[in-house]
């Protein structure tokens, strides 16, 4: 994409993910698709901003943020991206995201509050800096804990979602397994899980995820890998190959998206944005 930001590059091949899927996926499925479609490399996925958030996923976001601006994704729910009406009977051959970026720009240019007119600006290295500002700042508080810190509060975090005997065991020799514990599906049926958790800015590779099988063979039925960071795309494949002991990944943003659930060390806010074509009718 020669034209307008970068993030400009990820707004058609997420318009043809969500076709591909019947119109609606998840965040994380969705992205993973655009990366393998786009064929970006771990090289590209280890460049972070200052929250510690790739910058691709960040940008991947905000292209979804302008194709709900320009009516092709649903806003409504949170979590899952869903294609309009209009997008799911678009020829998305004929789709030209530049032309929607600026139309988006034009719109926000002539109407809509401070932060949208600050956004509409055709600078590149601007709107870099605005996706670094709006970035979660939850992030950069747990990567600033210690590391014994870090695995208390993962420890906490796996009582809060129904785990049971959950005990942090780090320490050297371990093979990297900073704890475990026991999820309890039902009174007939439950099974130990270890878990590993790291504050980590970039991508996890595979061997770090092989590593981690192998010090828990014999030991538990299942992993979790926690990190602030993100999981290239081999660690995942990785993750849940065939015939070897699965491990759950979860990475950054997963891990804010637990911490909100629960409202864990965050104070929820209400946050009121004027109705603009409300106020017009007035006028």
């Amino acid at each position: 994409m020669s034209k307008g930001p970068q993030f400009i590059r990820f707004m058609h091949p997420i318009l043809v993910s969500l076709k591909e899927k019947g119109g609606s996926a998840t965040s994380s499925e969705t992205a993973d698709d655009v990366i393998e479609r786009l064929a970006i490399s771990d090289q590209e996925l280890e460049v972070t901003l200052k929250s510690g958030q790739t910058r691709v996923y960040n940008q991947i976001h905000w292209a979804r943020m302008y194709l709900v601006k320009a009516g092709f994704i649903d806003s409504s729910s949170r979590g899952v991206w869903t294609l309009t009406e209009t997008a799911l009977n678009q020829d998305l051959a004929a789709f030209n995201a530049y032309e929607a970026f600026k139309s988006v720009q034009a719109n926000m240019k002539h109407g809509g509050n401070k932060m949208s007119r600050e956004i509409a600006i055709k600078d590149e290295a601007a709107v870099e800096k605005l996706l670094d500002n709006a970035e979660t700042q939850l992030l950069p508080v747990l990567q600033t804990l210690s590391a014994a810190g870090f695995e208390r509060l993962c420890q906490r975090l796996l009582r809060e979602h129904g785990f049971k005997q959950v005990k942090v065991t780090g320490r050297s020799g371990d093979g990297g397994i900073d704890g475990e514990g026991v999820l309890e599906i039902n009174p007939l049926l439950s099974f130990k899980v270890m878990f590993q958790c790291k504050r980590y800015k970039g991508s996890v590779g595979s061997p770090m995820i092989r590593d981690f099988r192998g010090a828990m063979v014999g030991k538990a039925d299942k992993g979790i890998r926690i990190t602030t960071g993100n999981f290239s795309m081999d660690a995942k494949r990785e993750a849940v190959r065939d015939g070897a002991n699965p491990i759950e990944l979860v990475d950054g943003e997963k891990l804010v998206a637990m911490f909100e659930t629960l409202q864990l060390g965050l104070k929820p806010r209400t946050v009121y944005e004027i109705d603009f074509d409300f106020f017009r009718d007035y006028q």
